[in-house]
Formats: structure tokens, C-alpha cells, sequence
């Protein structure tokens, strides 16, 4: 449309008779435009504008940005609990099968336990990486192991770090990766000659022989605690494992040396020469104390969500509780488990109760009850079970009643570690019996509220609407806290619950399942501590 000047001129005389009815009589002053903004906008932000000598002030309402719609839905409880099994790689027991398998073997072996484990509702793998003074990864303190390439020092080939392997498969399958290492074990019987390569003759002077052919650290040694802790932390530093954990083996088993007492003279002496008091036995103790807050500590100042889990012999002392017969850690091995638990030393304490459940001497149930009243800080206590050969007529039926002994026993966080994984890989009934029973659905790993972590933040959904199916996307802006994603999709009244590995940003679900439609969606993260988002969800329709 065309405007002559006359209608110019009208406009123009409109215009300045709205200004001059906005202004204040002294027309030297700011002039201040005025809009009456709707309610459901947000509080006004003013902008000044310079205009020749004057100067005026715009206010500008802000929009409200529309709030994200809450859809609020009643979720079912997560099944928690610890499944794992130890994978133990001294003398080639578990993995890998022999010393001369290529790294493609090795790979495939280690594939094939691992999606066993995750087929069968396990949610961690306690894998050997340190059998005796060696180390089945790139290690920065010891030499490559015997039991991985059959010569001591040598790296695979084509070369790959075993442990990098470990870690990563694992996660991908929603499995813990927790490192199992030996502090003091230098060498064992089956591990060949010793080399110049063997930490033996890297370190002699803090290392005795034993009559069985084995060689041992010295736990009272300086040199041996500080290596201890140096291959530790190490592990903890470069690897993005989620625990550390030992086992049963501190001062050797008498049977080792022949019945002799452990030759450790030259510290003993020492130790007395610098007006030490306590008697040997409990000077030995007090090594493995030593070395065992010392590393509990450590680990936590490098990632306090590493956890640290010991698994010792599963009888502190005979007549502890009543009736209960059997060799003593606490006086053959110089172990006092009962001390480190009582402390609260460790995040998991799994006593190796490999004995069945109608024992008269060393009755599973009566041990864990009396391991149990002495978890005064409340640390997840996680007994270990004989799967390979607990003495019972039906092994399966014994083993899946420790199960659930276990969790009567414990009631809240309960969880077992199974020796080793050859029962399961051996004895096919009792996988199906474990399948079928105790382990039917998935569980996430109970929480650690004693360790402190920061807080996930929610997930965020985008659903895409498909004639039979729905797409969900998510995204969370922490990835790398994220350990598992957890989807409830509800039909009808029902609720299914999935667990996802960290790596899955998207799901497909079809809208209808066995006669049910699919009405509603829901999504939490959890993080290496097993703590849950808020969830966010949304309605299908």
C-alpha cells in the first residue's frame, strides 16, 4: 500500500500525541515507555538507549520459559545385590587356559566369561591381576607373567594390556572390574624357573625362599610395604577399575615352609635391636595392619570410588563362635581379619565360608552370624562359597541354599562371591540352578553411603512415537559418572524393569506386549557407587 504526505502527516500527529501523553511536563527529563506485560511473564529488565542529549529507558518484559512438565509415577524397588566370581589366573586355573595361546585366544577366552557372567545375572568379575609378584598388565613395578605368555617379563603378542581388556569388556556388560592381587607372594611353584626378569632377583633382599619352592616378601620389611602400596596405587591411578581386592594369603600357611616357623630373622632382630616390645606373633600382626589401612587409605585419596575388599581364611580363631573347630588365621597366618573389619578397613569383607551348611566344625551359617555381629561399621559383608568343590552330596543344591541362607542372614545389601568361575563354566546345573533361582532377575551392586559421591544428575528423554514401536533417546550431561541407565517401561499396571550399560543412548519398545499397552516410560542413571538419579518420565499415549 502507497501513503501520500497527507497520511503521513496523520500518522506522525498520532504518534507525537501518544508520546506527549507518556512524558512528564519537563520534557528535559528521561521519557520511560510503559507496557503492561501479561501475568505469566517473568519480572521486566530495563535497557537504556542514548538519544541525542537525552536518554530513555525501555522496559523490556522477559517471556517465561515454559516449565518442564513433571510426570510423576511410582516406580518399583531395584533388586540389589552383589554376584561375582573370581578369576583366578595363577597356574592357569581360570584364564587364561595355557601359557601359549595367542592374544586373539586370549581375548576370545576372556569374551566368553565374561557374557556367561552377564547371560547369567552376575554383576561382577574379581579378576587376578597380580598372582605372585608379577603382573597380567603393563605394570610399572614388575615384570609380565609367567602364566600369561609361559616366560617371565615377555608381553603379549601382538601386544594388548590384558587388564585394559578386562576392564573395558566388563563395563560394556554392566560387570564390576575389581583387580585381585596378592601383596606378598614373590613367586609360586608353578611359575617356572626364576630369571633375572622375576622380581625375586629384582628385589633380593626383602624376599625369603619357602621349603615348597615358593618365595615370599617380607610383610615386616619397609621395602615391601612401600612396594605394595607403589603397585596399588599404580592400578588405581591408571586403570578405571571399580575395586582392589585380596585374598586370604598374608604370612604363608605352615604347610608352605614345611611346618617351620617363617624365616624372617633378619627383621625380628632388627625390630628388638630398636627396643621393640611386642611378642613376634603380634609384631607380625601388626605388619599386616599396617599395610592393610594403609592401602585402604591410599586408595581412597586417589579415587574414593574405588572400593577395597579383603576375602580372608573364614575362621578368625577356633571356638569363635562356639563350636567351631579349624586352622586360625589370626595365629598361622598373622591375620587379624576380625581387627580390620572392626575398624571398618574395608568396603567389603567377603570370609571364605567354604564349608556346607550341616558342617558340625565349621558350620557356614553359624560363621557368617558370628562375621556379621562383628561388622560394627556396617561394611557390606559378602561371604565367599566353595563352588568348585564344597564337600555336599548335591553340590548345586548346597550352594544355592548358601545363597539364600546368605540373604536370610544378611537381609539388606546382601551379596556372594563364588570360587572360582570354574564351577560355573564346569557345572552347567549349577548355572541353570543359579539362573533359574537366586540370580532370576538382574540386580544392581548395593550402595556405599560411607563413601562420599557427587550427584547425578537427571536423565533427559526424547520420545519418538513409531507405528508399533517407541524410540527412546536420552542424554545425561556426566556421562562418565554413569555406570548403568535404568528403563521402567509400564503396560497396563505393569512395570518392566532393563538395566543398560553406559555406553546405550537409545531404546526401542514395541507398544504392545502379550495382550498390554504401553502407557508410560521412566529413566534413572546409576553411578559407580550404585546411586540412583531422580528419574524423569513420560506418558505414551
Amino acid at each position: 500500500m502507497r501513503l501520500n504526505f497527507k497520511t503521513i502527516f496523520a500518522l506522525l500527529g498520532v504518534v507525537s500525541l501518544s508520546f506527549t501523553a507518556c512524558s512528564t511536563n519537563n520534557s528535559s527529563k528521561k521519557v520511560v515507555y510503559k507496557k503492561v506485560t501479561k501475568p505469566t511473564t517473568k519480572p521486566s529488565t530495563t535497557t537504556t538507549i542514548p538519544k541525542g542529549n537525552n536518554q530513555t529507558t525501555v522496559v523490556k518484559p522477559e517471556i517465561a520459559k515454559p516449565k518442564e512438565e513433571i510426570f510423576k509415577v511410582t516406580l518399583p524397588d531395584i533388586n540389589r545385590e552383589f554376584r561375582a566370581a573370581w578369576v583366578a589366573t595363577v597356574a592357569n586355573i581360570n584364564w587364561p587356559s595355557k601359557r601359549n595361546l595367542t592374544t586373539e585366544q586370549q581375548k576370545e577366552e576372556a569374551i566368553k566369561l565374561l557374557d556367561m557372567l552377564e547371560a547369567n545375572n552376575f554383576n561382577a568379575v574379581i579378576f587376578q591381576v597380580r598372582p605372585s609378584g608379577d603382573a597380567l598388565y603393563k605394570s610399572n613395578f614388575e615384570p609380565w607373567s609367567y602364566f600369561l605368555t609361559g616366560e617371565i617379563g615377555k608381553s603379549p603378542y601382538p601386544f594388548y594390556d590384558p587388564l585394559e581388556f578386562w576392564v573395558e569388556e566388563s563395563h560394556k556388560r554392566g560387570l564390576e572390574l575389581h583387580v585381585w592381587l596378592n601383596p606378598y607372594r614373590a613367586h609360586h611353584s608353578s611359575g617356572g624357573a626364576v630369571t633375572s626378569e622375576s622380581i625375586v632377583k629384582q628385589t633380593p633382599e626383602n624376599i625369603v625362599r619357602l621349603k615348597n619352592g615358593m618365595y615370599w616378601f617380607d610383610p615386616a620389611d619397609k621395602n615391601t610395604q612401600n612396594h605394595v602400596s607403589n603397585v596399588v596405587k599404580d592400578i588405581v591411578k591408571r586403570y578405571d577399575i571399580d575395586g582392589v581386592h585380596f585374598d586370604d594369603y598374608f604370612y604363608p600357611y605352615a604347610s608352605y615352609n614345611g611346618g617351620a616357623d617363617f624365616p624372617d630373622n633378619t627383621t625380628w632382630n632388627e625390630y628388638k635391636a630398636k627396643g621393640g616390645h611386642l611378642s613376634r606373633a603380634d609384631w607380625r600382626r601388626e605388619n599386616v595392619n599396617t599395610i592393610i589401612e594403609r592401602i585402604y587409605k591410599e586408595i581412597k585419596q586417589e579415587k574414593p570410588f574405588v572400593k577395597f575388599g579383603i576375602s580372608p581364611f573364614g575362621i578368625w580363631k577356633p571356638g569363635y563362635p562356639a563350636g567351631i573347630t579349624g586352622s586360625s588365621q589370626y595365629d598361622e597366618l598373622y591375620a587379624d581379619a576380625k581387627l580390620w573389619l572392626n575398624k571398618g578397613w574395608v568396603d567389603y569383607f567377603s570370609p571364605q565360608l567354604y564349608w556346607p551348611i550341616e558342617s558340625k566344625g565349621q558350620s557356614f551359617p553359624k560363621l557368617l552370624e558370628w562375621w556379621k555381629s562383628e561388622n560394627t561399621h556396617n561394611r557390606h559383608l559378602w561371604p565367599g562359597l566353595n563352588t568348585v568343590e564344597v564337600k555336599a552330596t548335591d553340590r548345586t543344591s548346597e550352594i544355592i541354599n548358601q545363597v539364600k541362607v546368605s540373604g536370610d542372614i544378611l537381609q539388606n545389601n546382601i551379596g556372594t562371591i563364588h570360587w572360582s568361575i570354574a564351577g560355573l563354566t564346569k557345572n552347567p546345573s549349577m548355572l541353570n540352578s543359579l539362573k533359574n533361582g537366586p540370580y532370576k532377575n538382574k540386580a544392581l551392586i548395593p550402595t556405599m553411603n560411607w563413601i562420599k559421591a557427587d550427584k547425578l544428575e537427571k536423565p533427559k528423554l526424547l520420545i519418538t512415537n513409531q507405528p508399533q514401536d517407541v524410540v527412546i533417546n536420552w542424554k545425561e550431561s556426566k556421562l562418565n559418572n554413569v555406570s548403568q541407565w535404568v528403563l521402567f517401561t509400564r503396560y497396563n499396571d505393569n512395570w518392566e524393569t532393563t538395566f543398560l550399560n553406559p555406553t546405550t543412548t537409545y531404546q526401542t519398545v514395541h507398544k504392545q506386549k502379550n495382550g498390554k499397552t504401553l502407557n508410560a516410560v521412566a529413566l534413572k542413571s546409576v553411578d559407580r557407587l550404585g546411586n540412583e538419579s531422580d528419574y524423569v518420565a513420560q506418558k505414551i499415549n
